[in-house]
């Protein structure tokens, strides 16, 4: 009996990019520190503003506890990071007996916190080259902004999962970041790290998949594979010739 061989890898093919999505959080920066940054300043502000949840939420079992419980009731905001947080904060200050109005600008502290983000080294200089060629349309189930993070002027469109409604991996996020783009998702090259989020979603979109591994992950979608795998994205500038 024969031993079936590994999934043919499919030829990366630069002529035929046209266009470039781009996920955001761990492809351009790492996310947990930003986020474990943003908390401790959150953290912080309710020590001042609401002092009963504050000392509530020093429990991880507690905090832990809220967010599942928001998850599971409030489904319908699953594609909305921003509202997930935003109301996990709500539920907390309720549970200690503070004001749930506070709600709101306890978020807005955590959400500016949550924009400054410390790119990767490879990251500006990447984004910079491609930008020149190709136009760039950001791409992320997240709530990072562009533009507040400082590097808007690089994208032709930014598409998030909160605004569009549905998050990646599902083929139509992806689909309308090529129209943003204007071309068709066979045109576009889908930059990401997240194998299942980025590489399945783009894959079954048409496009084709530069996934960005900088940890040396397995890949484990087969039989889809990445037309090109990469863990600095100067490499991935090289390969495209700019």
């Amino acid at each position: 009996m024969n031993t079936p061989g590994p999934h043919p890898v499919p030829t990366f093919d630069p002529d035929r990019v046209q266009a470039i999505t781009l996920d955001l959080d761990d492809t351009l920066w790492p996310i947990w520190p930003t986020i474990a940054r943003a908390e401790q300043v959150l953290q912080a502000w309710l020590g001042e503003h609401a002092p009963a949840t504050a000392a509530l939420a020093t429990d991880r079992s507690t905090l832990r506890a809220v967010r599942e419980r928001v998850g599971r009731e409030r489904a319908d905001l699953a594609h909305d990071l921003s509202a997930l947080r935003r109301e996990s904060i709500r539920v907390l200050l309720e549970q200690a007996g503070d004001d749930p109005a506070l709600a709101e600008p306890a978020f807005e502290v955590f959400f500016a916190e949550r924009q400054r983000v410390e790119l990767f080294e490879d990251a500006l200089p990447a984004l910079e080259r491609l930008s020149a060629r190709y136009p760039v349309v950001a791409l992320s189930n997240g709530n990072a902004d562009v533009h507040r993070v400082g590097i808007g002027e690089h994208f032709r469109a930014s598409i998030s999962a909160r605004e569009f409604g549905i998050g990646k991996p599902d083929p139509r996020i992806f689909h309308a970041a090529a129209h943003a783009a204007g071309v068709m998702p066979e045109e576009v090259l889908h930059i990401g790290d997240d194998a299942h989020l980025d590489g399945v979603g783009a894959l079954r979109a048409g496009m084709q998949l530069a996934w960005v591994n900088r940890a040396d992950h397995p890949w484990e979608h087969e039989p889809l594979q990445p037309h090109i795998t990469i863990n600095d994205l100067r490499d991935l500038c090289r390969a495209l010739s700019i």
